[in-house]
């Protein structure tokens, strides 16, 4: 078996918020093709996690390294990083005002430079993988809640980027629509996407990530294969997984 490159590095990424600390000295590695989730109750510091990843949030200590070199906290470096790194958003974060088509190649035509008729190409061909190719002219409010977040991934995908970041990518759906972007998901991690998916969602834990990364009080308490992850004894995880299944 070939022997997978570390594409991501977390060193030490810690945070606070108005004197409570959200992160803890959270560190790990991602190697290409990991398919990583990450679950912890709320407040545990999941989507903190994610944004400090990709600096939508400075962290106050630690460093992120991609590819063996650290990310610099400068505007040209981050914009780099970003570049290779796409966001999946809770809730879709689309322009209202622009065409699906438009949302889609708006970061190609901002980040890249590229032309927009270029630009809308890249982006019919990413739409028609997520099965929205007759959508190409509608606007966000026109689309349900699957179809949107199945808009916010093409416009992440369409940069190609070396991994990707989804923030609770079905928790803003109705559970009917749910499945729609799990599939979608799951197609890319058949791909060999790298990816690193903050979810409530145990099934895709079970059968589609190769990790689990469980936080509890912004500390790393848990890094496991599912299988292990899911008959773990910890206290820690029985009670996560008990209230839980108590919600659901």
């Amino acid at each position: 078996m070939t022997e997978r490159n570390v594409i991501l590095k977390l060193s030490n990424l810690s945070k606070s918020f108005d004197g409570l600390s959200v992160l803890k000295n959270v560190s790990f590695d991602v190697k290409e093709g990991d398919v990583i989730a990450v679950l912890g109750s709320s407040g545990a510091g999941k989507t903190t996690l994610l944004r400090c990843i990709n600096n939508l949030i400075t962290p106050d200590e630690g460093e992120v390294f991609f590819k063996g070199r650290q990310v610099e906290r400068t505007r040209q470096s981050i914009r780099s990083f970003r570049s290779k790194v796409g966001f999946v958003f809770q809730r879709f974060n689309l322009i209202s005002h622009l065409r699906i088509v438009d949302n889609v190649a708006l970061p190609l035509v901002k980040v890249n430079g590229m032309k927009w008729a270029d630009a809308r190409k890249a982006a019919e061909i990413q739409l028609r993988q997520v099965n929205l190719g007759e959508k190409l002219t509608s606007y966000p409010s026109q689309l349900s809640g699957g179809q949107q977040q199945r808009v916010g991934i093409a416009r992440a995908l369409v940069m190609n980027p070396d991994i990707v970041l989804l923030d609770e990518p079905t928790s803003a759906l109705d559970p009917s629509l749910v499945g729609e972007v799990m599939r979608v998901i799951r197609r890319l991690s058949l791909e060999g996407r790298t990816m690193i998916i903050v979810t409530h969602e145990t099934e895709f834990a079970k059968h589609i990530a190769n990790r689990v990364i469980f936080l509890k009080d912004g500390e790393i308490t848990a890094d496991s294969c599912p299988k292990e992850f899911f008959e773990s004894k910890s206290d820690d995880v029985t009670e996560f997984l008990t209230d839980l299944s108590a919600i659901v």
